[in-house]
Parts: C-alpha cells; sequence; structure tokens
C-alpha cells in the first residue's frame, strides 16, 4: 500500500531482520504456493483476490493475513471447499488430491518458477530513453478489475529504462480472458513526479509497466 496518498511512509525494514517474524507466516506462504498445485487458478488471479477484500479488512490485515484471507476466497470462490469443509475440514479423499505437491519436489516446483515471457510477432513501441507518459491505472477489459499500473504513476511521465520483452498481460490474465501477452518495460520516473513535496526531488523510482499502460508524450 506504499505510495498511495494517506497510507503513510513507506519504512523498509532491516536486512537483518528474519525472513518470517512468526512462525504461521512461513506456513502461510507454504499453503498458497501448494495449492497452486491444483491449477485451478494463476498468480494474477490471486493477486486480484487479494484487492477484492473487503476494504476495513484489507486496511486492517496484515501482509500474511491479506494472504490466508484471499486464499480462503479463492478455494469456496472456485468450489474446492465449501465454507464448512474449510471450517471443519475432512478426512476424506478429495477429488483433487493426486494434484498435491510432495514435499520431495518442493525445490524444483520453486526453481522452475511460473515464467510469465512470451514470444510475439508485434516490434516494441517504445524505445530505451523515450520519454513516454502514462495512462489511467484502469482495466480496460474488466471493470473494476485488476491491474499492475500503480494509482501513484497514473498520467505521468517517465522514460524508458529496459524492454524486457513480451510477458503475460495481467489485466486479462486475471480474469480468466487469456493471456495477451504485450511489451513489458521498465520505466524511471522522479520522485517530483510522483509526489508533491518529495523528500529528495531528484530520486527516482522505477516501475515494470505493460506497454498499453503507456502513451508516447508527443501525442499529448
Amino acid at each position: 500500500m506504499g505510495g498511495r496518498f494517506g497510507d503513510g511512509v513507506i519504512k523498509p525494514g532491516s536486512c537483518e531482520e528474519k525472513t518470517f517474524k512468526e512462525r504461521w507466516h512461513a506456513r502461510a506462504l507454504a499453503v498458497t504456493l501448494a495449492t497452486g498445485s491444483l491449477r485451478q487458478w494463476n498468480l494474477d488471479m490471486m493477486r486480484h483476490a487479494r484487492e477484492c477484500l473487503p476494504p476495513k479488512e484489507y486496511a486492517a490485515f496484515s501482509y500474511y493475513e491479506k494472504w490466508i484471507a484471499a486464499l480462503a476466497d479463492l478455494l469456496v470462490g472456485k468450489g474446492i471447499l465449501s465454507p464448512d469443509e474449510l471450517l471443519s475440514p475432512s478426512s476424506q479423499m478429495h477429488q483433487l488430491s493426486s494434484r498435491k505437491l510432495h514435499i520431495a519436489d518442493v525445490a524444483d516446483v520453486l526453481s522452475k518458477g511460473a515464467p510469465t515471457s512470451r514470444s510475439v510477432n508485434a516490434s516494441p513501441k517504445f524505445l530505451v530513453d523515450q520519454i513516454v507518459k502514462t495512462r489511467r491505472a484502469e482495466n480496460k477489459f474488466f471493470y473494476g478489475g485488476h491491474t499492475r499500473l500503480p494509482k501513484y504513476v497514473e498520467r505521468c511521465v517517465g522514460k524508458i529504462e529496459i524492454c524486457h520483452g513480451a510477458h503475460v498481460f495481467p489485466d486479462t490474465h486475471a480474469h480468466d480472458l487469456g493471456e495477451r501477452p504485450e511489451h513489458l518495460y521498465t520505466v524511471s520516473f522522479l520522485a517530483s513526479e510522483l509526489w508533491q513535496s518529495p523528500e529528495n526531488p531528484n530520486d527516482t523510482v522505477c516501475v515494470d509497466i505493460w506497454e498499453s499502460y503507456m502513451e508516447p508524450l508527443n501525442d499529448q
């Protein structure tokens, strides 16, 4: 939530802090990754499920509380578990049990990840060092849907730093509307462009932004 107006200052943790402050945090991460092996949703769907939590709960929940709450919503929403089964697990074999992630396979699965790079015929529309302006942070395919353009960089001017090639487009992927891959770029913004009174105006913030989120500055 850092970066949005009214959400306060971002306070980075120390490099010496524990990876998991509480034991259940590690379990929350583990069970979330393990349920991914059921192949009932993708990463963008999971991110959108967290965004769909009731505003009061989203603001009050800790990081991993959001993960568990969103996972519970997905398990019920996809019909994998009923609300009663979620509260009182059954000892009976589930129809998706054959897809469970075995301990011996965890390291291999995590090392492979879930690559999102794709091959497309279209050439990149933007070049390195080109000046661009972001569009509104909204999903044009699904009203109120998921988008990876941060609200705090919408309608801001930045510079293309890197072109990463084509990647799965989250705005459609999160809503089961296909991958629709398009080129992805790292774009840098001056702090003075993003915030009204930054402590260090000449600091830069780099954001990975999909092609359709931007337009050339000279098109304004």
